[in-house]
């Protein structure tokens, strides 16, 4: 067996399989090597089976409060086994989409686990038994992350949940306990009180969603606190003890001081390490960072010739979008169009209830850099939209440069994701805010609360 390819591609993730799907259907020779999850951890256990059964608990929250619409309806039971089996039969039918796709543009798909042997050169053990050893004219890390577990006393030992085994509960948790107020935990933390579960987070700043604004953050802790999540902050969790799934006891300390938060369940969800260990990349010649992360240029060529990487073992931020991004620019630069990461204009969507989307700088990151800028705010009570659905809670927010140009738009709110889009689009061309302020804009729409958002840009 030729074991000689043109492109060698370690890992299935977003912008791996892309890179090797498009590379193949040029005429090029070339392997993908996976361990477990034919597609990466996207459609297998993150970002779409969370939005499954994120769904599934929207349905069970709506079906309860169906009597604030006009519609009666009897008590409402979560069968878990059937919401975690819908989740199941999507996986079943994005693992075989992906199949159809490696058949169609040529690329092999082997599974097995990889680790270099010297330049180009690598050795998979095989999934199935037995090894092969593979070379390649070049070289693509897609290597991806995997939750982390604090080092805390007993936590380990309670053997807790991460948003892997947490998406295939078939019973709904008595109390959960959620390490790490950012999206994993936050989305997870609701959808499981919809499903019917008391939750606490814990988090250790000083607010939930750490990277938005404080009027951000605050509100969307109202509304997950006003549907009986209990949010902790600037806690530190001390020890565990007891085991997840059983019962465990949590020890956190405060300001205060300390308490002993009871429990059933125990979910981390603190952050997230680079599988960039075991593989063998310093005899690859691959030089990484403190934080284990492979280092990088702006065209993601790391310290090795013709070897890359992609998304965030290469420190792409923690996103698919950013992972598919990141094969365009890998696609261009091996065409030698010009093309790097510099300058990503990078969207984020924290799929709660209602959703939180951003784009751009938040008013903390502008003020921090010393920019004059112009903020406006619209409550989502005032798009007229969200008086026919009764979506009213949280709010739009502007950040506009002196320049009249828009440096970040910020969305706590129904339709946020798409709304924020347009935001983007705007940005990208460069456009005032005032192009976005005088469009015309379909009534009645979410979106057209932009008009409203951005007629209130105080004057300079």
């Amino acid at each position: 067996m030729d074991d000689h390819y043109d492109a060698l591609v370690i890992g299935s993730g977003e912008g791996g399989k892309f890179l090797a799907w498009h590379l193949a259907k040029a005429g090029q020779r070339v392997a993908v090597v996976e361990r477990r999850w034919i597609g990466g951890s996207c459609p297998n256990t993150n970002c779409l089976p969370s939005k499954n059964e994120i769904w599934s608990a929207e349905i069970a929250h709506l079906a309860r409060h169906a009597d604030r619409y006009g519609i009666e309806t009897g008590p409402v039971a979560v069968d878990m086994a059937r919401v975690v089996e819908r989740k199941r039969a999507m996986v079943r039918g994005l693992v075989d989409m992906h199949l159809d796709r490696y058949r169609d543009s040529g690329a092999e798909l082997i599974m097995g686990t990889a680790a270099f042997t010297g330049p180009r050169a690598l050795t998979v053990a095989l999934n199935a038994g037995g090894s092969r050893a593979l070379t390649a004219e070049r070289i693509f890390l897609n290597l991806g992350t995997r939750p982390t577990i604090p080092d805390v006393p007993g936590l380990c030992d309670a053997e807790p949940l991460t948003n892997i085994e947490a998406l295939e509960l078939d019973a709904v948790p008595a109390h959960l306990v959620v390490l790490g107020g950012g999206y994993v935990g936050l989305e997870l933390a609701q959808a499981y009180r919809r499903f019917g579960s008391a939750v606490t987070v814990i988090e250790h700043g000083a607010q939930i969603a750490g990277r938005e604004d404080p009027d951000v953050a605050s509100a969307l802790a109202q509304l997950l606190e006003a549907e009986g999540l209990a949010i902790r902050t600037g806690t530190e969790v001390v020890r565990v003890r007891g085991r997840s799934g059983d019962a465990v006891e949590i020890t956190v300390r405060d300001g205060g001081g300390e308490a002993v938060i009871a429990g059933s369940h125990i979910l981390v969800a603190a952050g997230r390490a680079p599988n960039t260990g075991g593989i063998g990349l310093d005899r690859a010649g691959v030089d990484l960072t403190e934080r284990g992360v492979i280092k990088v240029d702006d065209r993601l060529r790391t310290s090795a010739p013709g070897v890359w990487a992609i998304g965030e073992c290469a420190g792409s931020p923690a996103f698919t979008h950013a992972s598919a991004d990141d094969f365009r620019v890998i696609r261009d630069d091996l065409a030698g169009i010009p093309r790097s990461t510099a300058g990503r204009l990078m969207p984020a969507c924290l799929f709660t209830d209602p959703p939180l989307a951003r784009v751009g700088s938040t008013e903390t990151e502008a003020r921090a850099r010393g920019d004059a800028v112009r903020v406006a705010k619209l409550p989502m009570a005032a798009v007229l939209r969200t008086r026919t659905t009764g979506q009213t809670e949280g709010f739009m927010k502007a950040v506009i440069g002196p320049d009249d140009r828009i440096l970040g738009f910020t969305m706590l709110g129904a339709e946020a994701g798409e709304v924020m889009a347009a935001v983007q689009v705007a940005m990208l061309a460069g456009l005032p805010y005032t192009a976005l302020r005088d469009a015309i804009l379909a009534h009645p729409t979410t979106a057209e609360g932009l008009n409203s958002l951005f007629s209130a840009v105080p004057a300079p």
